[in-house]
């Protein structure tokens, strides 16, 4: 059944003109007056509801009743994920939020080749946290996780808390993951871009109580990285059986 996000406050029995973004995926499925679909908003819980009308430019929906879904992950994970190039961070992102992260914080680094400042990076994060919706939509998702406002490497440092266990994906003095017991609390993971992290940055994060782990003895790019590594954890202490 389609499912579509919403940012409107919902409940049984509620009639609502839907916005134009669904109006026109609405249109694009071919869907029919009186076909069901689901809504959400972010509190967790879902919405069917069902379709009173669709034109070209206006749809009506009545929700036919509120049901809790709790299919989010018990692993909370925080990406830290310097800005890559080109599709590659839509992708990476996209796919994270599907493997159930909890929120991502992109940073510049030093070997960062894409530099984004102002308007130009608040617009990228909009765009950035319409992606992470539309893999909500996609996957089952019904608490969307946060895109925060782009910021310094250093800066996202700074902003570590202490009680969430911290790795850094690097050769560097590196564990394997099967040997960290995380914390409870949960995960701040952080990937570097293309170029991987410079040798002062990887001493900034040791400073700031990361740890070191590894995917094994092949290079992974960026991407690749941080998708296989949230299986991992996923695997290990997540949801994936």
């Amino acid at each position: 059944m389609p499912r579509f996000y919403l940012t409107d406050s919902l409940e049984s029995g509620q009639t609502l003109d839907l916005p134009d973004n669904i109006v026109r995926h609405l249109n694009v499925l071919r869907l029919k007056h009186e076909e069901e679909i689901v809504l959400f908003n972010g509190n967790g819980h879902v919405y069917p509801a069902r379709l009173l009308g669709l034109e070209k430019r206006r749809a009506r929906a009545e929700v036919l009743r509120e049901e809790p879904a709790d299919n989010e992950s018990p692993l909370n994970i925080t990406l830290i994920q310097s800005v890559s190039s080109g599709e590659r961070m839509d992708f990476t992102l996209q796919k994270s939020v599907e493997l159930g992260v909890s929120e991502i914080q992109p940073v510049i680094s030093e070997r960062t080749t894409v530099r984004l400042q102002g308007g130009r990076a608040d617009k990228k994060v909009e765009r950035w946290q319409e992606i992470v919706i539309s893999a909500c939509e996609q996957s089952g998702r019904n608490i969307v996780p946060n895109v925060l406002p782009l910021m310094s490497y250093r800066q996202a440092l700074q902003k570590m808390p202490s009680e969430k266990t911290k790795l850094l994906l690097s050769l560097n003095r590196a564990q394997k993951l099967n040997q960290i017991q995380p914390s409870s609390d949960g995960l701040i993971f952080m990937v570097g871009p293309e170029g991987g992290w410079t040798e002062q940055e990887e001493q900034q994060a040791f400073a700031a109580g990361f740890q070191s782990v590894t995917l094994g003895p092949r290079v992974l790019r960026t991407e690749t990285a941080s998708l296989a590594a949230i299986a991992a954890m996923q695997t290990l202490w997540g949801d994936f059986v």
